[in-house]
């Protein structure tokens, strides 16, 4: 008879209150491979739309997870930012994966299997603590590809979450780039200092900017950026914001200036990449960017998997400086 084994996940089991619930794992079959998780990451801004219930009901479908269990609003099991090392395989063409530390777009979960091809082994240089940035690495990847900043562009990014960090430290990279990161956090000064990239307050920010990138989350954010935009730029829009309703100001300047405002959605791949790439490319490429130790500077704290109910009320409700929170599961070495 085919053996099956336990594991315990994470579970919002009503709107504002998660719990760990134990699991049994079918048995390792069809090429799958089996992971005991090393650390998870908490997508702080979707996790709490989700933890809230701000989920509006038309996207529902649109909104699934990869291996999300249940159904928004509750109970659910929902998450897609585990890094974990291979124990076991199923086909023998799978074989070399055994004892590798992988990123899987999986829910917070200590040990799952899943089809081989779900897994992405982690880059040479990319330690597993660091490869919890992938999925926000992958959203500003998307952004920068929808945004097509120019060799010597003025670009504010509006907004130093973790994806607008990210989507600075990339486009600082592009010759010739001035690059600003501009948040009402003064502590973001030292995150930004930490990744080469000159912050604003949004009064000292520079005017006519080439490109905005908005990733703050605010409606208040998006006003700011669309202030900040120079004749005929474009404004990219990268923050979601579920059932809330934003209010912008589109008399005054905007159509003077003939501002483009634009969204991006990490779930589908701009046009013009299409052709030649496929999700599991694009994650390929967010895994080896994040080999640079300076992105270190975006992971804020760290807590064990057990306290993961109780530290995902906390950040739903009042994240602070957070930024990307690391959860850690029993014995990482």
């Amino acid at each position: 008879m085919a053996m099956t084994d336990e594991a315990q996940a994470f579970w919002l089991v009503r709107l504002g209150q998660g719990a760990l619930r134990t699991e049994t794992l079918a048995p390792l079959g069809g090429g799958e491979v089996e992971v005991r998780t090393l650390f998870s990451g908490i997508s702080r801004g979707t996790e709490a739309l989700v933890f809230r219930g701000e989920i509006p009901e038309s996207e529902f479908e649109r909104m699934r997870a990869p291996f999300q269990v249940g159904c928004f609003p509750a109970p659910v099991k929902y998450g897609y930012i585990s890094v974990g090392r291979v124990e076991a395989v199923d086909a023998a063409e799978d074989a070399e994966l055994i004892g590798q530390p992988v990123f899987c777009l999986y829910p917070h979960q200590d040990r799952y299997r899943v089809p081989a091809s779900a897994v992405h082994p982690l880059p040479a240089g990319l330690p597993p603590e660091r490869a919890i940035l992938a999925a926000q690495m992958e959203t500003a990847i998307n952004g920068l590809w929808d945004a097509q900043p120019r060799l010597g562009d003025r670009i504010a990014v509006v907004g130093a979450g973790t994806v607008g960090c990210l989507c600075a430290w990339l486009a600082s990279k592009i010759p010739g780039c001035e690059v600003e990161l501009v948040d009402i956090n003064p502590q973001r000064a030292e995150t930004a200092a930490a990744l080469g990239v000159a912050f604003r307050d949004p009064a000292t920010a520079g005017p006519d900017a080439d490109l905005v990138i908005h990733a703050s989350g605010t409606s208040g954010g998006l006003v700011g950026a669309l202030a900040l935009a120079g004749v005929e730029a474009t404004v990219l829009e990268l923050s979601w914001f579920g059932s809330q309703a934003v209010s912008l100001p589109l008399g005054q300047a905007f159509h003077q200036r003939r501002l483009t405002l634009r969204s991006s959605q990490v779930g589908s791949l701009p046009l013009g990449q299409r052709a030649r790439w496929d999700h599991r490319r694009r994650l390929q490429l967010a895994l080896s960017l994040l080999r640079d130790p300076v992105l270190d500077a975006l992971i804020t704290g760290e807590e064990a998997f057990s306290d993961l109910p109780r530290v995902m009320a906390r950040l739903a409700k009042a994240p602070g400086a957070t930024l990307m929170h690391r959860i850690r599961y029993g014995d990482c070495t």
